[in-house]
């Protein structure tokens, strides 16, 4: 089973990931500067990640693959970590679907 964790930054911001339930991380927010904020940060991941609009597919410019997720409003909630080939960044996007839903969170942050 998944959680997020949510940790500060150097720079006292949250950011939260996702981890799967091997412990790898499926996807990382982007900086908030308030605990609330990245909390709703986590819901909107609960929501959004059962929606496949919501999956934006990439290819950086050195050939990797990776996703983000968006929320209604367009906004990035999250990213994936780089990929090597379409089909693993797809599984990424799968485990995030799989994940998230129901992923409990463990608050680390300061």
């Amino acid at each position: 089973m998944g959680k997020f964790v949510i940790t500060n930054r150097t720079n006292g911001e949250y950011q939260f990931n996702l981890k799967a339930g091997n412990g790898q991380t499926i996807l990382a927010s982007e900086g908030y500067t308030t605990k609330a904020a990245c909390l709703n940060g986590v819901e909107s991941v609960k929501k959004n990640s059962q929606d496949d609009a919501r999956f934006e597919k990439k290819e950086s410019s050195n050939g990797k693959y990776y996703f983000s997720l968006k929320s209604t409003n367009g906004q990035i909630i999250g990213s994936s970590e780089m990929y090597e080939s379409a089909s693993a960044r797809d599984n990424g996007i799968e485990s995030v679907k799989k994940n998230a839903p129901d992923a409990e969170t463990d608050d680390q942050s300061a």
